[in-house]
Order: structure tokens, then sequence, then C-alpha cells
């Protein structure tokens, strides 16, 4: 076939030999071949098409990242289950309509054993067209807070102010209420608890804290800082400092910034930060105390 040499054509027929039946599944050494090179191509087409898209496209557009990352996500697993529906084509002789039939089986399959799995799937999916989060945006999810990482198709990575990673599955995102700091207008609110001594004098605390504010230069001055006197605790008046910042993700240093303000000027102004404190009431002294809690020989208080 491809040339005189008897010893190629005999090689090339036993390459080519197939096995199985034909039009439903068969193959051979040289489409199984055909099927990992189709698949190599098809992985390396869609890296070289996103470059392109990222590089040449996209960034001329000037479009959100969120949006950038989303497209390219969609890009990549189109071609990918593209290429890989033509490789079983090629390789294994496989109908279309058999690999529906399969699908249908498989989809019974995540209906029960595999519906997990599916849920999270779906809520990827959610996740990259709907936009809740981004790439680099500051949530919280339960005790959890960090930045966006990557959203893949089952799982979100949020990487921690530890430097930690923590994989959350997409359909925990999708059914739970989470805290993102970096969606819409970048000014927020933020309240810092403060409490302050009974018999304290109550303007004179609403200006240490005012001024504890003034001292932090993250914190804007427009709108201005608030005081609410919130609660009459045990053994504190309790206020919320209210202020706004325009850097939600660094919410928990500016926190630790205002606290350090605090601390120094209540104790400028000679204002105490009380600690808590319990008043025991005796109402009778057990056998072998005197009135004053002071233990008492039995013995000797019976001969005076």
């Amino acid at each position: 076939m491809f040339s005189n040499s008897p010893l190629i054509d005999r090689a090339y027929e036993l390459l080519s030999r197939h096995f199985g039946a034909a039009g439903k599944f068969s193959f051979s050494v040289l489409t199984v071949f055909w099927f990992f090179l189709i698949i190599v191509i098809t992985v390396w087409v869609s890296r070289r098409l996103r470059l392109f898209l990222q590089k040449r496209v996209l960034r001329k557009l000037e479009i959100d990242p969120g949006l950038e990352y989303t497209l390219l996500r969609v890009t990549h697993y189109l071609i990918v289950t593209l290429g890989f529906l033509y490789a079983l084509r090629i390789g294994f002789d496989v109908d279309m309509t058999s690999v529906a039939v399969v699908l249908g089986f498989l989809s019974l399959g995540v209906g029960f054993g595999l519906q997990y799995i599916a849920q999270d799937v779906v809520s990827g999916f959610i996740l990259l067209f709907e936009r809740p989060m981004r790439i680099g945006d500051r949530i919280k999810v339960g005790d959890v807070e960090g930045r966006v990482q990557t959203i893949s198709v089952r799982t979100t990575i949020i990487m921690t102010n530890d430097n930690l990673a923590v994989i959350v599955p997409n359909s925990e995102l999708v059914r739970n209420r989470f805290v993102n700091y970096s969606y819409g207008s970048p000014e927020v609110r933020i309240a810092v608890p403060v409490g302050v001594a009974y018999g304290s004098d109550i303007d004179q605390v609403k200006a240490a804290l005012i001024q504890a504010a003034g001292s932090v230069e993250d914190v804007l001055a427009a709108p201005p800082p608030q005081i609410r006197l919130k609660e009459f605790g045990d053994s504190a008046i309790n206020f919320d400092l209210l202020v706004w910042i325009s850097e939600p993700h660094n919410h928990q240093q500016i926190k630790s910034k205002l606290n350090f303000e605090i601390i120094k000027t209540l104790l400028s102004h000679g204002i105490q930060i009380p600690f808590p404190q319990r008043d025991i009431w005796l109402r009778s002294m057990p056998r072998g105390f005197g009135s004053d809690g002071v233990p008492v020989d039995v013995d000797e208080r019976g001969r005076n």
C-alpha cells in the first residue's frame, strides 16, 4: 500500500486490524493512537486559543476580569468536549446515538450516586455566569475569610490571610449565604464595639472615640464617624464606633488600628476600660467564720 515492501504492508495491516463490531464499538491500534493524538491536539488548541483571546481580543475590549475568566473557562470546556466526542468517533467508531444513550444512563447514575458532584458542577456554571463573586474578590463563607483565587467547575479555592488554601464546593456557595466585601460600592461601614466603665462621662467617651477614629488614616472623613450606645452590659456601657472605609478587603487590619487608637485615647482621657466583676453577698456565715469572714477557732470562741 505504502511501499513495495511486504513487511511494511504487513505491519500496517496488523495496526489497522479492527476489534469489535463496526458502527458500534470497534478500534485498532492505529485508531487508538489517533484517539490520544486528537485529545492532545484538542488540549493544545484550547490552550493556544485561550491565550490568543486573552492577549489579543479580550484585552482590547477592556472587559471585567471576572467576565473574562468566565468566557475563557467556557471556551476551554466547549473545545475539550467537542474534541473528546470527535476523538471517540475516530478512535472507537462510536455512534453519537450510542453516546446519547450512555449519557442517559449516566444521568440516572448522577441522580443517585453522583448527585452531590452534579450539584457542584451545576453550581460552578451558575457562579461563572451569574458572577456573584469574581476572581480576586474578598469573601467570607462561614468562619472562612479570604481572597477568591480560582473558580473551577466543581470547587472554588479561597486563600486566607494565613496563605492557606480553603477548597469550598460550589454548591455550598450557591445554597448558603456569603459576604462579598468587593461587590458593588467599595465604601462600606464597619462597627467596632467598645465598653467603658459605669460612671464614665458619656460626652467625654463620645469625643474620645471620635478622636480615635480621626487618628486612623484609613477611615473616611465623609460620612463622618458615629457613636451608637448599644446596651447596658453587666460590667460596662457598650458602644459601637461606626466608621466608613474604602478598602473593605482590609477591614480586619483597619479594625486593629482603630482598637489601638481607642485604647490610647481612652487612657489619655482617664476613661476606664472595665473587666467583668461580681459582688457576692452572704446572708449568713457558716460555722467557724466570724462576721468579717475570718476563720475563728471554735474552742477559743467558746472560752471567750
